[in-house]
């Protein structure tokens, strides 16, 4: 090894001196035999860097300087460093804009579009203002929410239990839990009769229900749903939720109270002790998961998938327990704000961490919405420039295919199905149907809950090319603009002229008999 390694300083001195080495001197150093078979491809790679230079020296012109190597490393790095550029530059764009065009399903392009919609509908739909929103109502209601769930649990005999599960739940906000409890205390010894306690009762919920519904209007925003739950419905499932809410905190400790006892009285059991202690140290996080899905899954006033929902609710549940170990953490670092606010130097403290839990809850919902609807923003930058001409061919195959499967006696088709069978975008689909039925060119048929099928509106014997076109080019409003028929009667003369006549030699061309095979 030691002749092996001395050849190798004689092929480096060699050439520093500009004189080639003899290949047998190069092939004879340590580093080109096969020391073993993870350093083989190290071994090719610096034989051929070396065989490379050599070769240089011994082309060279004789009387000819000898030249820095310097220049050219520098060069060559230089052009690494601008593929390199060049290269993360395309795969940005890709990233970016290119992947909605994409319309493969594999996970990795699944898990780009998902990352790219959620931060660009998280920055998009201004979701740090209605953060900020939810923590100023949240403010509000956290004093009546306490006395609510004091309520119930003094109802059940849990009141204590209850108090303990919430500073186990929330140990970053302990100060913030004692002040809303001595003010829930005193409330609730001051009001025990008369009209005041109904009156307190009836406030109480109001809050709490005005809290809920503005969560329920922020989820929708996410979701792009546009109808609320009616006011009815409101009052029920939130009435639900705020009661069943601390039975379920009940519920929780006492199965973690029973198991600690059952072990203790059982020695049998005791060899399950370890699995069990990683069982409870583990319990807050899958708690938190599981209110964060279940709140993913309530809220929005549409149907949530649970995979979505929960593939969320860890990235948030997840989150929060971080934010609640920093939290707790940095506490001993903010000691100044004592001296500024004295006893009410938990307030701040409070509205930043209730800040984040929004901005995590809300981030989490983007973060589900995104993940359920990937496939309806494919191709979303050509869907927002889209021709006039190209989108009524869309329009077109979609009313002859859903003519030609209901002559054929075959079910119809969904939004869903379009996009699957056809490589559509959702997005598009749902835009041109939404217009057909306004049009009375389909009409919608219940296939399950909250799912629906598109068939013919009009018997298809009379659905003519010219009957379509005529439909949606008179569908929305017109005519709005005053004194512009009059103004300019001989331009529109031409162009309804010329419009008709088209649509008349398209009223010769029945849907069904257009040349279409795969329906």
């Amino acid at each position: 090894m030691f002749w092996s390694v001395m050849m190798m300083f004689k092929v480096f001195g060699l050439m520093s001196a500009g004189v080639p080495p003899h290949p047998a001197d190069i092939k004879a150093t340590y580093f080109f035999r096969h020391l073993n078979k993870y350093h083989y491809i190290f071994c090719l790679l610096l034989y051929k860097y070396v065989i490379e230079l050599s070769q240089l020296a011994l082309h060279r012109p004789p009387g000819m300087k000898k030249k820095s190597k310097i220049p050219n490393m520098i060069s060559r790095g230089s052009a690494f460093m601008r593929l390199a550029l060049i290269r993360t530059k395309a795969f940005m764009a890709y990233c970016t804009t290119g992947v909605w065009s994409d319309t493969r399903r594999s996970w990795r392009i699944n898990t780009i579009k998902t990352i790219n919609l959620t931060v660009r509908s998280f920055l998009n739909t201004d979701l740090q203002n209605r953060a900020s929103a939810l923590t100023y109502n949240t403010l509000l209601a956290i004093v009546p929410a306490l006395a609510l769930l004091f309520a119930i649990g003094r109802g059940f005999g849990f009141e204590n239990l209850l108090q303990t599960q919430l500073f186990q739940a929330l140990p970053s906000q302990k100060h913030a839990l004692e002040a809303g409890i001595e003010f829930v205390s005193g409330y609730m010894q001051q009001a025990s009769q008369g009209l005041f306690v109904g009156v307190g009762i009836v406030v109480l919920l109001w809050t709490m229900i005005s809290l809920m519904s503005n969560i329920e209007d922020t989820f929708n925003t996410v979701w792009g749903v546009t109808h609320a739950r009616s006011f009815g419905r409101k009052v029920i499932d939130y009435t639900a939720i705020m009661f069943l809410l601390p039975i379920l905190m009940i519920c929780s400790s006492g199965i973690s109270v029973m198991a600690s006892y059952a072990l203790v009285d059982n020695p049998r059991l005791h060899f399950i002790t370890p699995a069990l202690k990683v069982a409870l140290d583990v319990a807050p996080f899958v708690l938190t998961w599981m209110s964060f899905t279940g709140m993913y899954l309530a809220f929005p006033n549409t149907k949530v998938r649970f995979k979505n929902a929960f593939l969320s609710g860890i990235f948030a549940g997840t989150a929060f327990q971080i934010l609640q170990y920093l939290f707790l953490s940095g506490q001993i670092y903010v000691s100044k704000y004592n001296a500024i606010y004295g006893s009410f130097a938990f307030l701040p403290l409070l509205l930043i961490w209730l800040q984040l839990v929004w901005t995590i809850t809300l981030a989490g919902a983007v973060l589900c919405y995104s993940s359920q609807n990937i496939f309806q923003f494919n191709f979303s930058n050509d869907i927002s420039t889209i021709s006039l001409d190209y989108k009524r061919q869309i329009a077109v195959v979609i009313m002859a295919i859903t003519v030609k499967r209901f002559d054929d006696g075959r079910p119809p088709l969904t939004v869903t199905d379009f996009a699957a069978n056809y490589h559509m975008p959702s997005r598009l689909i749902t835009q041109l149907i939404d217009e057909m039925v306004m049009a009375r060119l389909l009409s919608p048929v219940a296939v399950g809950e909250d799912i629906y099928a598109y068939q013919p509106a009009t018997d298809p014997g009379k659905v003519t090319l010219g009957y379509v076109l005529g439909k949606l080019n008179s569908q929305g409003a017109n005519g709005f603009i005053p004194g512009f028929q009059k103004e300019f009667a001989d331009i529109i003369k031409v162009i309804t002229d010329n419009t008709l006549r088209t649509i008349d030699m398209c009223d010769k061309i029945l849907l069904r008999d257009l040349p279409l095979d795969n329906v």
